[in-house]
């Protein structure tokens, strides 16, 4: 049931172009929102602004630089007078055996995913505190957060930082009336999963580890981000709330065999959330 839970309010969405980004500015937008998105995917900004019209704002931001993250939250004040909530999606996965990764590559894994919803988290909790309203923000994290995936081990590792990042950003700023919070999906079609959910052995393996023996949809994990940015989660801060499917009751595939086995390499680094 679609509500009009953020009527009259502003939102910025990093990744908000494509998967679950993408899905979390269609519910914002049909609940009533107006909403800034944040994202490198030029093409994916541009069909955005068709679907959507004067409801959002787009805008190319490479969450790896700090000055296009405050140029976001100040657009959602030029362009829409205020900012209400917030939904870092952003995230990069990198695959392959620990011993095999390079030291970029790692870089560049902890720099979208973790890295950025730190900075991300600053400047949005900047501009509640200058407005002097309360807020919301949401941090997308993952399963790999408590149920680490072999051959993930920078994103295993960049996830856990997430949703320590948010029970302390929700520590220091509920003085402020803000709230932060995180939902930790399991394998959703995505993207940046085409590798996993592309693999008919790989695919099949993880429905087998899912109770409700599916990939996550992305307006799953739009309807579980958007519940904690309402005012229905007055009370809620510094949680992770996982929603997949029920995987973290059972446990993951066993993917660098599974590649191996299917005689392909694990992508080295995914693209982005």
């Amino acid at each position: 049931m679609i509500t009009n839970r953020f009527a009259g309010r502003v939102a910025v969405v990093t990744a908000g172009a494509s998967g679950i980004g993408l899905g979390i500015v269609r519910r914002l937008v049909a609940e009533g929102a107006r909403v800034v998105i944040g994202d490198i995917d030029k093409e994916g900004l541009k069909r955005a602004a068709e679907e959507f019209g004067t409801h959002v704002t787009p805008l190319h931001t490479d969450v790896r630089q700090e000055a296009d993250i405050a140029a976001m939250v100040e657009t959602a004040v030029t362009s829409f007078g205020r900012l209400d909530c917030a939904f870092n999606v952003a995230g990069m996965g990198g695959g392959g055996p620990v011993l095999g990764l390079s030291a970029e590559e790692i870089d560049a894994v902890l720099s979208v995913t973790l890295r950025s919803t730190f900075l991300c988290i600053k400047h949005e909790a900047s501009q509640f505190i200058a407005q002097g309203s309360d807020g919301a923000i949401v941090n997308i994290a993952s399963i790999n957060a408590i149920q680490p995936a072999e051959g993930s081990a920078s994103y295993n590792a960049a996830k856990a930082g997430v949703v320590s990042l948010t029970q302390s950003a929700a520590l220091e700023l509920g003085e402020h009336g803000i709230r932060v919070n995180a939902v930790g999906p399991g394998l959703v079609g995505t993207p940046m999963t085409r590798s996993l959910t592309g693999n008919p052995a790989i695919a099949q393996a993880y429905r087998d580890a899912t109770p409700l023996q599916r990939p996550g949809r992305p307006e799953d994990i739009a309807g579980a981000a958007t519940f904690l940015g309402s005012d229905d989660a007055a009370w809620t801060t510094g949680q992770t709330l996982y929603v997949d499917g029920g995987q973290t009751v059972t446990g993951y595939p066993r993917l660098l065999r599974l590649f191996e086995q299917s005689n392909m390499k694990m992508p080295k680094i995914a693209d982005q959330d």
